[in-house]
Parts: C-alpha cells; sequence; structure tokens
C-alpha cells in the first residue's frame, strides 16, 4: 500500500526550476508496479531539466517498507509522525487495504490535510483516505479490485470507474500503470504539455490515456470527434472538473492559440470552448444529483460553481428547470 499526500495543489502552469517537495508513504505489501509508475516520471523529469523539480521524501510507520513480491524495499527519509513541509503527499497501497488499521497513520493524515496539504491515494491507498473519513465530498476512484468492497463499506462515496481523478485537494488513481497517466497531467500543469512529453516519451508511454477513461477510443466515442486538438482540450477539462481552467490553458494544453481552439469546437461540435467545459461539468452536477446524496452546495463546489446559486442559475438555463427540481 501506498500512500501519497499533496500539499496546496498547484494547478497554475509552473516554469521549470521551481522545486516541489512530493512525499510518498508507501504501506506493507504495496505493488512496486504503482509505485514506479507514481515516482519514476518524477526522477526522468529531475534527469530531463537537469535540475531537481521533484524531490522524493519516502515516508513509512518505522522501518523499512516491503513491496508485494518481497523483491524490493524502500527505505524512508521520513517517518509518519513528522512535521514535514510537502507540496504532494500520495498514499499507495496493495493487497487488503480494506483490513487496513493504523490510527496514528489515518490520524496523521487528518492532521496534514488541517494544515493544507492535499491528500493523495493509488490503488488501494484511496480505500484508505475513505477509512479515514478524508473523501467526503470528493469524487475519487480506486483499484477495479477494490471497487466493489469499497462501495458495501462506504455507499455515500463518490466512486468512479476511471484511471484517476482529481477533485481539488485530493487526488485517487487506480494503480497499475494509471499513475504515469496522472503524472502525465500533474508535470503537463507544472511544467506545460511540451516537457510532459518528453517526460513520457522516456518511458515510451505514447498513447496518453484521460482522466475518466481507460483509453483515448473510449474518448473519441464520448466526445464524437477525433480530432487531436479536441481531444487534447477535453482530456484537460476532464481532469480538472472542481476546478475549471483558463480557456489559455486548455488552447495551452492542445498546442493551439485560444482563438484556433475555439474555431475547432464551433466547426466539429457546433459549440464554443468554454461552452463544452461547462456543459460538460452541468453533465457532471446532474450524475451526482441523481446518484449521492450530497447537498446543492456540495454539488456545486465539487463541479466547480463558486456558489450553489450560481450552480443553480447555470443549471437552469442548460436544463430548464432547477437542480432540486430534478432531484
Amino acid at each position: 500500500m501506498l500512500v501519497f499526500i499533496l500539499s496546496k495543489m498547484d494547478i497554475e502552469t509552473g516554469k521549470l526550476g521551481h522545486r516541489r517537495r512530493i512525499g510518498i508513504l508507501p504501506i506493507e505489501g504495496f505493488a512496486i508496479l504503482a509505485y514506479a509508475s507514481l515516482a519514476d516520471p518524477m526522477r526522468a523529469a529531475n534527469l530531463l531539466a537537469g535540475q531537481t523539480l521533484y524531490e522524493v521524501v519516502n515516508i513509512s510507520e518505522g522501518a523499512a517498507v516491503q513491496q508485494s513480491s518481497g523483491a524490493a524495499v524502500v527505505t524512508p527519509q521520513a517517518r509518519v509522525g513528522d512535521d514535514l513541509e510537502l507540496d504532494y503527499l500520495f498514499v499507495v497501497a496493495g493487497g487488503d487495504p480494506t483490513a487496513y488499521d493504523n490510527k496514528a497513520v489515518t490520524a496523521w493524515l487528518a492532521r496534514m490535510a488541517r494544515k493544507g496539504v492535499v491528500l493523495g491515494g493509488v490503488s488501494g491507498g484511496p480505500i484508505i483516505l475513505a477509512q479515514a473519513g478524508l473523501m467526503g465530498g470528493r469524487r475519487m476512484t480506486v483499484h477495479w479490485e477494490h471497487a466493489e468492497a469499497l462501495a458495501e463499506i462506504s455507499p455515500y462515496l463518490l466512486l468512479e470507474r476511471t484511471l484517476y481523478v482529481i477533485d481539488r485537494d485530493r487526488l485517487t488513481c487506480a494503480g497499475g500503470t494509471a499513475p504515469m497517466d496522472l503524472m502525465h497531467a500533474l508535470i503537463t500543469q507544472h511544467h506545460g504539455p511540451g516537457f510532459a512529453r518528453r517526460v513520457s516519451d522516456w518511458f515510451m508511454h505514447t498513447e496518453i490515456r484521460p482522466s475518466a477513461g481507460p483509453q483515448r477510443a473510449g474518448l473519441v466515442e464520448r466526445v464524437g470527434s477525433n480530432n487531436p486538438g479536441i481531444l487534447d482540450a477535453v482530456e484537460v477539462m476532464e481532469a480538472n472538473i472542481a476546478a475549471p481552467v483558463a480557456l489559455g490553458r486548455l488552447a495551452e494544453g492542445a498546442g493551439l492559440s485560444p482563438r484556433q481552439l475555439n474555431r475547432l469546437f464551433q466547426d466539429h461540435l457546433g459549440r464554443s470552448c468554454m461552452r463544452y467545459y461547462r456543459e460538460l461539468r452541468l453533465d457532471k452536477a446532474q450524475n451526482l444529483l441523481r446518484n449521492s446524496p450530497l447537498s446543492l452546495t456540495e454539488i456545486a463546489l465539487a463541479t466547480g460553481f463558486a456558489s450553489s446559486s450560481h450552480f443553480s442559475k447555470v443549471y437552469s438555463a442548460q436544463f430548464e428547470q432547477p437542480p432540486s427540481a430534478y432531484r
């Protein structure tokens, strides 16, 4: 099991040279593939940049942590309970995370969350966050092996069967090779799409999968277009539902100017880029209205609207009825 904690999810495009501290808490029996898919892109980013962009700090409950096959261990540089200054902290877990019960770890995670650290879970790690009561009102995903058990334990969680979910101050990822797709999204946010592609190419990870689906073909089917610029923009949209990004950022991710991107959306999908983005968020909100017990305010925040009143106004304009009536 591997746990990562993130502080202050930074979604602005940064410049090379800004160093981020990434904490990783592996739990005994974690999967080495999930760990490597998360940590190695940061190592490659440092090598390609010729400087330390990501400082990885491995954390444990005390001793070195062994992975599931017993072939490798992770030697920690810090311990649970330390007062660490981190930008991100991820939890990675394998085995049966539903059986994990360490009150010292969950109390520390809660303390880090109160400190403003963004929490992330990989593979079975999201279950640890959920059992600690740290996923309330947040969309999340988990490895398919654990999805049914988690749904039974906590039926009111906003569980999605996707590769990864970024929802404000929480990151969750299904594990396996999916962390490479998550790290591509984060490196794109931090250092731009060109540098992120160089990092992914380093691992011959040329088919970047969107957060909301298992493969690009699924994205083509959902969007109704195979235009690369549109697909690149929609990938960024789907990864940023709770914290919408500006048109300029979407255009940068697609390698186009804002005017060119808008023209593509208008020509291929019959609406502007930002209107498509708003409708995507409203569709997600409608799904939450139908399938979750969240209040209107919680749903508004989870889908990137500033308040319940603003959300109700935009929702009513789109669906010709207020969200309360739909529910």
